[in-house]
């Protein structure tokens, strides 16, 4: 397996989910028990030695790579979901998407002052919902240690806006 195995297994979806948009279907990786394990240990792989406290996971494929990151090295997961799904006290930060406005939320008490975090999704696009996540990470006190990514479109420039930030990919669309 390699990351050129990843890649090619990664379908586009045209116009989804509206017109002229390219959606990047990650589906089959996460059918492929082979693909998955490898997304996982590649990422997996840089955080051997500096462990995190959490993987902060958003919505909703970043849950996917995150609870299993989370397992494999012995760490917590938070997950950031989209206004209103959190049964809890939560803060919330707004953001632009690519195609519009969003809001996410994390529960109040998912971090605590000096908890170190890897905020993760599957996608970087535009950089708007992952600068929101931090943004809500560091309102709890915890401190982004960096950033990762299954896929990057650069030419979306989402990199730039996390530019204070230790940024991964494992595949970048140019």
């Amino acid at each position: 397996m390699s990351v050129e195995s990843i890649s090619a297994a990664i379908r586009d979806v045209v116009d989804f989910p509206k017109k002229g948009i390219i959606f990047k279907d990650i589906t089959p990786v996460l059918k492929s028990e082979k693909l998955f394990r490898e997304v996982v240990d590649i990422i997996a792989k840089r955080y051997e030695k500096r462990k995190p406290d959490y993987f902060v996971a958003i919505e909703s494929r970043g849950f996917l790579f995150g609870s299993a990151l989370a397992y494999k090295l012995g760490c917590g997961l938070v997950p950031v979901r989209k206004k209103g799904k959190l049964p809890y006290k939560t803060i919330e930060e707004s953001y632009a998407l690519e195609y519009g406005t969003a809001t996410i939320e994390v529960h109040a008490d998912a971090l605590g002052k000096g908890d170190n975090v890897i905020i993760i999704d599957d996608l970087l696009a535009t950089g708007g919902t992952a600068a929101a996540t931090a943004k809500l990470v560091e309102r709890l006190g915890g401190k982004v240690v960096g950033f990762e990514f299954v896929i990057e479109l650069a030419f979306l420039s989402g990199r730039k806006t996390l530019s204070k930030y230790d940024v991964n990919s494992i595949i970048v669309v140019n």
